[in-house]
């Protein structure tokens, strides 16, 4: 039942934001084309389009994260929702399903993270010779952890106890394994779509963000953070992206 669960998330998410990721290029065709040619897209229309949805991104994730670190910051322990999900993911979770979610989690781990951004950045670099990729790659997982950490540091919420390990884990609040999964992903998924077809743009934005909430929803079913901690990593990490993005936007990183 965990990983249906995590599948299903994962899945809807991705779902979401690939029907997101259309509107793009649409809000960017030339209006009314001469007659017998196609509509055809603007650079500067698509990318003014892109860096709208980015400000739009920058400024939901930041409300998000703002609501929700005032909900939690007086909160003993988790919250009432917090407490549901994790104990039906500790009642529903067997060895199999908790091997295949620290097989997941392990790709949002900060080292992961770290190993993907390294071959992405080259790779992307090697492709489309821009000296911007690895910067803009450095700013968005850099800068992640620091507001991570940072954010973890000054609310020192107390972890789960349905599992003794997370105790040992530090602070819970926001989750860094979202938190990086979040802003990576979203990175690597936008990087990875320059010069492809909208299609493929389209699917590697909608997978980005399942990848990203798979890693989040294993947090909460192997019992090291409650679901408010993995909400706010996703929007902490959605948000610092969108930013980056919009700082490098006319460097096209």
């Amino acid at each position: 039942m965990p990983l249906v669960l995590l599948v299903i998330a994962a899945a809807l998410a991705g779902f979401a934001v690939a029907l997101l990721a259309r509107r793009v290029p649409a809000a960017a065709t030339v209006p009314k084309p001469a007659e017998g040619t196609r509509p055809h897209l603007k650079p500067e229309a698509v990318r003014g389009a892109a860096l709208a949805l980015a400000l739009g991104v920058t400024v939901a994730g930041g409300l998000l994260l703002a609501v929700l670190t005032f909900v939690v910051r007086d909160v003993e322990g988790g919250l009432g929702v917090d407490v549901a999900v994790g104990e039906w993911g500790r009642d529903h979770a067997t060895g199999l399903t908790d091997a295949v979610l620290e097989a997941i989690t392990f790709c949002g781990a900060p080292s992961s993270v770290f190993v993907l951004a390294v071959i992405v950045g080259l790779e992307e670099t090697l492709r489309t010779r821009s000296r911007w990729v690895i910067p803009y790659l450095a700013a968005v997982v850099v800068g992640t952890g620091v507001l991570t950490t940072t954010i973890k540091e000054l609310a020192e919420r107390v972890r789960p106890e349905l599992d003794p390990i997370a105790a040992t884990l530090g602070p819970s609040f926001p989750s860094g394994h979202s938190s990086w999964s979040a802003a990576f992903f979203a990175a690597a998924a936008l990087l990875l779509s320059r010069g492809r077809s909208r299609r493929t743009r389209i699917v590697l934005a909608g997978v980005g963000a399942g990848c990203a909430v798979a890693v989040a929803a294993t947090r909460v079913l192997l019992g090291v953070h409650w679901l408010s901690d993995v909400l706010a990593g996703l929007a902490l990490g959605w948000a610092w992206f969108a930013t980056c993005t919009i700082l490098f936007g006319r460097r096209s990183p």
